[in-house]
């Protein structure tokens, strides 16, 4: 059984506005909804953990079956920070062979490219859907261009991102110590690497876009009406 965990838990204080970004819509239906409907058409994703915010987690329940979200078993609250989040959706799972940990606010990834990644991470333990990067990327000091770097082996990562259970169960037992030491923990496979576990890169699609700001929203309407 393969089980994600979709993270949908944030405030949206970067975005602005009265309602977080996942509540927002696409067409008239909610970006969180649009994200679970991909997982809902994996073929090789059983069930889902939705992490929310708090407030929001009883009135979730009914928008599940208006969508009939079948494979969502667990709709909970989340933390203060994303990795408390996941671990609080990885405290849901009894028993997987991978986890896919996906950005709730990520609408266009593919059941196809859900599949692909899912599918490499049973052969590996852990694999992560990446895109290429396409400008030329600066490293900078003091607000001064040092140097150009080589963007050939260079990668955006995406989500979802998946690792056997145990893995990444034993990538979370340090979160607690990280964030306290200050250490801004943006995703799961960084935890992984740390273990000392490789983790393969997996081909996605510049489409899987994170929307986090008004601009990438502006975006991702225009995706959806050319999709």
């Amino acid at each position: 059984m393969n089980v994600a965990i979709v993270v949908a838990a944030g405030k949206g204080t970067r975005f602005g506005g009265e309602r977080p970004k996942q509540f927002l819509e696409l067409g008239g239906v909610p970006i969180i909804i649009h994200a679970l409907r991909q997982f809902e058409l994996s073929k090789e994703i059983d069930k889902v953990v939705t992490v929310l915010p708090a407030e929001d987690v009883a009135g979730f329940k009914s928008v599940l079956q208006t969508f009939a979200l079948l494979k969502v078993k667990r709709v909970i609250a989340g933390g203060a920070t994303r990795a408390q989040s996941v671990r609080n959706g990885l405290n849901e799972i009894d028993g997987a062979e991978i986890v896919a940990v996906h950005d709730g606010v990520r609408p266009f990834v593919s059941p196809d490219e859900i599949d692909l990644v899912v599918t490499a991470a049973k052969k590996t333990g852990a694999a992560i859907l990446t895109t290429t990067i396409s400008d030329t990327v600066k490293e900078i000091q003091d607000e001064r261009i040092v140097r150009t770097v080589d963007r050939a082996q260079l990668r955006h990562a995406l989500t979802p991102q998946c690792f056997g259970l145990e893995i990444l169960k034993r990538a979370y037992e340090s979160v607690a110590d990280l964030e306290r030491s200050g250490v801004e923990i943006t995703d799961d496979s960084f935890l992984v690497e740390r273990l000392g576990v490789k983790v393969l890169a997996v081909e996605g699609s510049a489409r899987n876009i994170k929307i986090t700001n008004q601009d990438d929203l502006a975006l991702a309407e225009l995706l959806f009406r050319g999709s």
